[in-house]
This record gives C-alpha cells, sequence and structure tokens, in this order.
C-alpha cells in the first residue's frame, strides 16, 4: 500500500493555501474537494480556486477548479478525479459520501475554539494557528515565516504572525474594513494603482490603497463582509511582484502537508508490520 492508496482528500477552505495543498494532492493521486468557509473571505483571488464557486474558469499550474453543486458529483468524481473540485457543501454534508482518507483545515481562521477533526478521517492536518496533534488534529502545520513548513507532532502550532512581510513591507500593506458594510470594486487583481488610489467603496464609504504597486488580492464584488478583515493587498515589489499562480509559502505549505501524510502512511506501515501476526 502506497500514500496514493488514500485516495479521498477534503480541504477546508478556498484560500490560496487551500488551492496549493489542492493542487499538490490532485499532483499525487487524490480526489480532492474544497469547501468553502466564508470566514475570512478570500482576498488573493487569483492563486485560488475560489471563483470556480461563482462559475468562473479557475486555472492554477494546469489543474483547473470545477464547481461542483451535490454529493452524487463527489461520487462520479471519484471513479476519475480529472479537476480539483471546489463546493459550497460543507464537511458535513461531505462526510457520508465515503470515508475520507485526509482532511486538511486550511481555512487559516483566527479564532479562540479550533474545532476537533480528530476521528473524523484517518488523517486531520491542521494549517496554522490553533492546532495540536495532543488536543484537534492528528498533524500541524506551522505557517509563522520564521517556521514555514515545520510540522508539529506535539505542542500547539504558534499564533499568527500577520502576514509576514512581503519586499520589505509588513501587514501595512493590507487594507482593513473599518467598518461592517457590503464591498464593492471595479478593479481586477494585477491592477497596478498608487497612494491614495480609490480601490473600493465599503457601504459606500472609498477605502483607499496605501501604498504604490501591484494588487495583490481584493475581497469579490459584493460581498458582505463583518468589520477588521483585509479587503485588498498591495504588492509594492514592481517587476517582482506576484499575484498569480502558487507562491513561495503556498508551495512551503502544500509540499509540508504532502510530507505529513506520508510520513503518516508510513508509520502506520511498519507499526502494522511489527504486529505479531497471531494477533492481527
Amino acid at each position: 500500500m502506497g500514500t496514493n492508496a488514500l485516495r479521498f482528500a477534503v480541504v477546508l477552505g478556498t484560500n490560496e493555501i487551500a488551492s496549493a495543498i489542492a493542487v499538490h494532492l490532485h499532483r499525487d493521486g487524490f480526489c480532492v474537494v474544497l469547501s468553502h468557509d466564508p470566514n475570512p473571505p478570500v482576498l488573493r483571488r487569483k492563486m485560488a480556486f475560489h471563483d470556480a464557486l461563482f462559475g468562473d474558469t479557475i486555472r492554477i499550474e494546469n489543474v483547473i477548479g470545477e464547481r461542483i453543486e451535490n454529493t452524487m458529483d463527489v461520487f462520479k468524481a471519484l471513479a476519475a478525479p480529472r479537476n480539483v473540485l471546489v463546493t459550497w457543501l460543507g464537511l458535513l454534508d461531505l462526510l457520508p459520501v465515503r470515508a475520507i482518507d485526509v482532511l486538511v483545515d486550511a481555512r487559516m481562521q483566527t479564532r479562540d475554539l479550533t474545532p476537533n477533526l480528530r476521528g473524523m478521517t484517518r488523517l486531520s492536518v491542521g494549517i496554522g494557528p490553533g492546532f495540536s496533534p495532543s488536543a484537534n488534529c492528528d498533524l500541524a502545520i506551522e505557517t509563522r515565516p520564521d517556521r514555514l513548513g515545520q510540522i508539529v507532532h506535539e505542542g500547539w502550532t504558534l499564533a499568527k504572525d500577520d502576514f509576514g512581510e512581503l519586499g520589505g513591507v509588513g501587514s501595512e500593506r493590507l487594507v482593513h474594513s473599518p467598518h461592517e458594510g457590503r464591498w464593492h470594486t471595479p478593479l481586477e487583481i494585477g491592477t497596478r494603482v498608487y497612494k491614495g488610489f480609490v480601490v473600493g467603496h465599503l457601504s459606500g464609504i472609498p477605502v483607499i490603497a496605501p501604498y504604490d504597486g501591484i494588487l495583490r488580492g481584493v475581497v469579490r464584488d459584493g460581498s458582505d463582509v463583518p468589520a477588521g478583515i483585509a479587503l485588498a493587498e498591495i504588492d509594492s515589489r514592481g517587476r517582482h511582484a506576484q499575484w498569480t499562480g502558487i507562491d513561495a509559502q503556498g508551495q512551503a505549505l502544500a509540499q509540508a502537508t504532502l510530507t505529513a501524510i506520508r510520513q503518516h502512511v508510513i508509520g502506520r506501515l511498519r507499526a502494522t508490520s511489527t504486529v505479531p501476526a497471531g494477533s492481527r
């Protein structure tokens, strides 16, 4: 039994990290379903399968995101997964489809209480802050820049590090919502903007760019958003700016997820092989 024997993977989240992990799992032979969670809204949409939920054609490194509407679509895909599946269906909708081999929580949420994923699937992996293999998952992976991609077998992952730096600019490159409201923007990701440029309106109030640069991420037009979430991100790196594909962070976390899965399978095989034949 090799790693590809783990065929069915559910990834919670449709953001760029969840999507990078989905691409790598898909290439490794899994049928992958991305389950959307609205909190927080997806920002880096050109790096994510998120917009497939709205009927857009999304391709990340030659892997296509395909929207599915119901569990029958998952049944069909399990026979021959051609694309990454993206759905509004939640985990409770997907659990009855078939035993889930790998569940990855890549929602990157900031929450006081992280749900316990243990026992729901054959292997659960928590990405980012709030996870501990002794409390709510089987394996956890660090997302802080100084420990990016480290696999945690004991203890807790570290607290969130506010997006880290990009071109020497920290969280100040993000435009946050000052209050709740409905977000509207006419801009596409990849647009060049300048300091003071209006990137959108939140319930009619203009929201401006804090820096010159490329619009690396922006919440989808027409979204209802709470106060204090990132609405837009400006990449000030000029010709080195990246707003499509899988970036270094996504690559590291996706590879770490695959490594964790393979180590788990190898460990389970070794444990099985050491059990006396009469006791199996």
